[in-house]
């Protein structure tokens, strides 16, 4: 079975009519869900996602461990939030394609009535989480189209607001999203309008794709793939991806390479390298 096939077997397993495919998928294009799904090891990307993925692996095979990477780091984040902080609200930006556990699984697995709003701004990844969502029939987790870039209208959704209640602390998830936010659209403004928003208590976490540890060569050519893709690549340095947490409590470690945040066993010799920057904070 094609990629092609498993993505519509996938809109075929639910009959709602939100869960039809968008109109135009482009699949001539490179798109960073689908791109990102591959570095993971999925099903659900086309020959020109995994044609730019394996020209970003060529410049850097740590691609692949930093995505990886960034995904044992959600789980890990949220495990952590719900387990030691008892947060029970996630607001999940930029949640990407589907894949196994998700937010609300690991939050679930502690605080079983733990609540989701999983948002998202792309049509396929969208109709990959309604899918996802109907077949499990979890009924504390949603999903929202919405776009980073609006952080008022995200506050305002009702449909975020069903799940949501900004009068309890929530955990405002960032994994791997802002790095396709440019310096013009001020990630940073949109951050703290979010945050603003919550009450005490509760948390930011980020994680952010840096070119810090990446050859020059890789520093420049990495971006420039994305550029023919869907979404453009903003790759910050530590400095920047610590002014998000600007006001905020870090939790310990601090910002750190995604492997290196909390980690379940000793670290790798590539995890100081890990092209990811990682951090939770409480606000005061």
């Amino acid at each position: 079975m094609t990629a092609h096939q498993d993505v519509s077997l996938d809109w075929m397993s639910g009959d709602q009519d939100e869960l039809r495919p968008p109109t135009d998928l482009r699949p001539e294009v490179p798109h960073p869900a689908r791109m990102y799904d591959y570095f993971l090891g999925g099903k659900d990307n086309f020959p020109a996602d995994r044609d730019a993925a394996e020209k970003v692996l060529s410049l850097s095979p740590l691609v692949r461990i930093s995505a990886l990477a960034n995904r044992a780091f959600l789980q890990r984040a949220v495990r952590t939030l719900a387990a030691e902080h008892g947060i029970r609200q996630f607001l999940d930006i930029g949640t990407g394609i589907p894949t196994a556990g998700n937010t609300h699984e690991i939050a679930q697995q502690v605080i079983p009535d733990a609540k989701v709003a999983y948002l998202d701004n792309d049509p396929i990844v969208l109709v990959h989480s309604r899918a996802l969502l109907a077949g499990a029939g979890v009924g504390n987790a949603s999903v929202v189209q919405a776009d980073l870039r609006d952080p008022k209208a995200i506050l305002d959704n009702p449909e975020v607001r069903k799940v949501i209640d900004l009068g309890e602390p929530v955990a405002l998830l960032l994994f791997a999203v802002l790095h396709f936010i440019d310096d013009a659209d001020d990630p940073w403004g949109i951050v703290r309008t979010l945050v603003d928003a919550l009450p005490s208590g509760s948390f930011l976490a980020i994680s952010h794709g840096t070119g810090d540890f990446a050859s020059p060569e890789a520093a420049v050519k990495g971006p420039a793939i994305y550029r023919s893709a869907t979404a453009q690549l903003s790759m910050r340095p530590k400095a920047e991806v610590l002014r998000f947490f600007d006001g905020l409590e870090l939790l310990e470690p601090g910002v750190v390479t995604a492997p290196s945040w909390h980690p379940d066993q000793p670290p790798a010799d590539t995890d100081a390298t890990t092209g990811i920057w990682a951090g939770v904070a409480r606000k005061p």
